[in-house]
Formats: structure tokens, sequence, C-alpha cells
């Protein structure tokens, strides 16, 4: 068995920190908002039997972890390395059933040009920061997509959005007029 190393990078949300590890965890991205929707994950519903565990975002080598309002990383950020550590060498799962992420691009060829450029581009740096975008529709102009991970509730996530994905996809596609984040 290789040796895992973890370390951890601070995202743009306070609330967030990034644990990454040298070994793929899961293809595309995984969200565990709440302790609920973490029953269907092992890994995350350990994670959460930490009273300081808010929410749990997998994405290719890392997790994003966000902690509670409460709690301070510097009391918090080795105990939770070390989890991930020991949980990542004992292959505790992601999910009970995998299943693959194909990347399939639908609607019209607005859509699909708009989705394209928000996978090639825009999820590699969003990831960069902890986080992940969803395509979600293209209605009279405006792209509603979804934020997730250290993305979900980032006091820079507006800015993101705006000065960086929307004026992307401006230049891109003449027909974006605006980006807008559905709350899920």
């Amino acid at each position: 068995m290789a040796t895992i190393n973890v370390y951890t990078e601070y995202t743009p949300n306070p609330a967030t920190m990034k644990f990454l590890v040298n070994k793929l965890l899961v293809n595309g991205s995984l969200d565990f908002p709440d302790r609920e929707k973490a029953q269907a994950s092992p890994f995350a519903r350990e994670l959460f039997k930490f009273n300081f565990v808010n929410g749990v975002f997998f994405a290719s080598n890392f997790v994003t972890i966000t902690k509670s309002e409460d709690a301070e990383w510097e009391d918090i950020e080795a105990i939770l390395k070390d989890f991930v550590k020991g949980a990542v060498e004992s292959e505790l799962k992601i999910q009970e059933i995998a299943k693959d992420e194909d990347v399939t691009f639908e609607g019209s060829e607005t859509e699909i040009k708009i989705q394209q450029i928000l996978h090639d581009y825009v999820r590699p740096a969003v990831e960069q920061d902890g986080g992940a975008i969803n395509y979600r529709s293209f209605e009279e102009g405006t792209v509603f997509v979804e934020l997730r991970g250290s993305c979900s509730g980032c006091p820079s996530s507006t800015i993101t959005l705006k000065a960086g994905i929307e004026g992307l996809l401006k230049r891109m596609v003449p027909e974006v007029q605006e980006v807008v984040a559905e709350a899920m």
C-alpha cells in the first residue's frame, strides 16, 4: 500500500478547507451539504460524526470540509487531516454505489456551447478553490448555475460569478447576457 499524504489549502471561503491527497478519490464530484444527504456516503457519514463538520464535498483528489461557525481551523485541522489520511488508507467508500460520471451535454447549440465552456474552462478553476459549478439552464439570455463545495456561501463567489464566469461566457457566447447562481 502506498503512503497517503494529505495536505491542506485554504479556500476563498473562510468556512471551508480543502484536504488534498495523493490519490484519485472520485471521478467528477459529490456534494453532501448536510448529515441527511451524507447517509449515501460512508466517508461523509463518518466526517459528520464530528460536531464541527457542516458540509462535505468530494472532487478528484480532494475533500472540501465546511466547519461550523464556532470551530476554529487551528483547533480542528490536524484532527481532520488525520481522519482523511486514515479513511483514504483504509479505503473507506465515498459512496455506496459507484456511478460513472460521463460528460454529456444536452440542449440547443447555444446550451451545449455554454456547458462545454463551463466544463473546460470554469470547472478546473473552481475546483482549484475546492468547489464545483453545475449548469442548470439557459433562458432568455440568462445562464443559471449551481455553486457547490467551498463556492456555496463563499463571500467572493459573487465576484467570481459576475466578473469571471459571466465575463467569459459573454465574450465566448454572444447570446449570454447574465449568469445567476440558483440556491439548491
